[in-house]
């Protein structure tokens, strides 16, 4: 099933990823469900659980998501052939740093190489928050279905119920992003 659902997200284009167009800038909010290719903000999956499937680190720990009930959670799918996610990096660790201890930031790296891509890149980046947590057979990818673009950004509060996703690359340390992760922590 794990093989199926990994040549399914492949098949799938990361629309997200794609900033070769000459597209203008899309709206932030969509309040419609989802949509392949919808860049912003969306609650249409709003209640979901957080997904329980494994990951693992580059050292062979593993972490069951679902574990951190009772924390709020921000959960970012990202890549490093992908050159909005590793924009938006850095802005998540420094979230993390700014919310330590309150909200718990998430990276999933959704690359095929595993360790092998992602250690040297998060050497290289310096991060200091952020953990290199791997998606190996993309089961947790999986969870958010097989229409899902690169980066996505979902944020959980303590009870381990979604609260919005977010699609496309944004500056996580800006004052609307912010925000949006107070929702989680009891203010808005």
């Amino acid at each position: 099933m794990s093989a199926l659902l990994l040549a399914a997200l492949l098949a799938v284009p990361m629309t997200a990823c794609d900033r070769q167009s000459d597209r203008g800038a899309q709206p932030k909010e969509n309040s419609a469900p989802a949509k392949q290719g919808v860049v912003g903000l969306d609650r249409s999956a709003a209640g979901s659980p957080l997904p329980g499937a494994v990951l693992t680190d580059p050292a062979g720990r593993t972490l069951d998501p679902a574990s951190l009930e009772g924390t709020p959670v921000l959960v970012n799918l990202w890549a490093t052939w992908c050159a909005p996610c590793k924009a938006e990096m850095p802005t998540l660790d420094a979230l993390a740093g700014e919310y330590a201890g309150e909200l718990k930031v998430l990276t999933v790296s959704q690359d095929l190489t595993g360790a092998q891509a992602v250690v040297p890149y998060f050497e290289e980046a310096g991060f200091t928050l952020l953990e290199p947590w791997l998606d190996p057979d993309a089961d947790f990818a999986g969870a958010y279905g097989v229409n899902v673009g690169l980066p996505l950004t979902v944020l959980y509060d303590a009870a381990g119920r979604e609260l919005w996703r977010y699609s496309g690359d944004r500056d996580w340390t800006d004052a609307e992003s912010r925000a949006l992760v107070e929702e989680a922590l009891g203010g808005e």
